[in-house]
């Protein structure tokens, strides 16, 4: 087996289709854009994540553009009480997470593609799959590969035919890079606030993109979707000001922020393949799973996929039963993350005061229990079931 095609040039995409080239076999990467891109906004690389990165040997090379982050809180607004501390250095081998914003991620994995031979093809947006071969939007169908791998994305029209049909969820976020805004603002946190579930403002170091020296940060509004079209007529100057009413010192930070196109409305949905394999395809990423961003597991679950499957690969001549050993080594990882998103949500994005009661009062005191700060961090950082690649690739 040695021609392969990937669908999709995200961070999962590009991740395993440099593994399976560095292996050897042909690969080609279909994207839908005209010129592949990062899309989206800054996120956090988890020590899942990195230990992918690590393997292959590309950690050094995004660190060098992103921002070290050693924890995650949260305050709640009118009394400014701390429901959410997650220290990196309460995991038991400490290891800090990075902000990254994604144009720095893409170039890197973009860069090690291309010197690996990976091949792109694109403005090719395919919706099908059938006996390795692809058809895009326009009916034009591929030559077969030996293997299909679908990485394109939540809305994936691949995946849909093997059942994936993601649930929308009712809360989004407007979200937009701007200048990292300096103090008060801590350059090696995660920071939000929020006024009971259904107000939450929060705010990302994520280093410097590929094209420039400048830090950046990466600024997220909460709402229920819904209420977006409401939000922008009544415009931004409202908006604004309803943001520094909850957190006063976003007020130089929204000063950057002139033009309503400069936010984004990003929609989430919920689902998660029962099998994300059939003949001659995988899936891998939010085609196969995805969630609320709560957990901050996606683009970190996506290059698990994407290490496990290469492994699988590797592992296993027999393409059925590579997959077979990539769906049930992935599993377990997948259902309980995907469990937990959906339990933990409707917590910090939810409307009424229960959730958020007892957010605050019993969940918070919880977190102050012995052994509860380990199991917070290790849920973060995504290492319940620790996944992590053992050897390098």
């Amino acid at each position: 087996m040695s021609a392969i095609s990937v669908v999709g040039a995200g961070p999962s995409g590009l991740a395993v289709a440099l593994m399976l080239a560095r292996q050897g076999r042909d690969i080609v990467v279909f994207e839908r854009f005209d010129q592949a891109g990062p899309v989206g906004a800054g996120f956090m690389l988890q020590p899942t994540g990195l230990a992918v990165l690590d393997a292959l040997g590309l950690t050094a090379a995004v660190e060098a553009m992103a921002q070290p982050i050693d924890h995650i809180f949260g305050r709640e607004a009118r009394r400014g009480r701390v429901v959410l501390d997650v220290r990196y250095g309460d995991l038991k081998r400490p290891r800090l997470a990075l902000g990254v914003h994604r144009a720095a991620l893409f170039d890197v994995l973009f860069r090690a593609c291309l010197d690996a031979g990976v091949r792109f093809e694109t403005g090719r947006e395919m919706r099908a799959a059938d006996a390795g071969r692809l058809t895009d939007a326009a009916g034009v169908a591929t030559p077969a590969f030996d293997l299909v791998i679908d990485a394109s994305g939540a809305r994936s029209r691949i995946a849909a035919g093997l059942g994936a049909a993601p649930r929308p969820l009712a809360w989004g976020a407007l979200w937009a890079t701007v200048p990292w805004p300096g103090e008060p603002f801590d350059p090696r946190a995660l920071q939000q606030v929020y006024r009971g579930a259904s107000k939450m403002v929060g705010v990302l170091p994520v280093g410097a993109r590929p094209d420039g020296p400048d830090r950046l940060a990466t600024f997220f509004w909460s709402l229920r979707t819904e209420d977006h079209a409401a939000c922008r007529e009544a415009g931004l100057d409202r908006w604004k000001a309803e943001v520094r009413t909850l957190w006063p010192e976003t007020a130089g930070l929204l000063d950057s922020l002139a033009d309503p196109e400069q936010l984004t409305l990003a929609r989430y949905g919920h689902h998660t393949l029962a099998r994300p394999v059939a003949d001659r395809l995988a899936v891998i990423g939010d085609a196969a799973h995805s969630t609320s961003p709560q957990l901050g597991q996606g683009v970190n679950m996506g290059l698990l996929d994407a290490w496990t499957l290469a492994e699988a690969l590797a592992a296993h001549p027999d393409l059925s039963d590579a997959l077979t050993a990539y769906a049930a080594a992935r599993r377990a990882h997948v259902r309980l993350y995907q469990a937990l998103s959906l339990v933990f949500t409707p917590f910090y994005q939810a409307d009424g005061r229960v959730l958020p009661w007892i957010r605050d009062h019993l969940l918070g005191k919880a977190a102050r229990l012995p052994l509860s700060p380990r199991l917070l961090a290790a849920t973060v950082s995504g290492l319940l079931l620790d996944p992590r690649p053992r050897r390098p690739a």
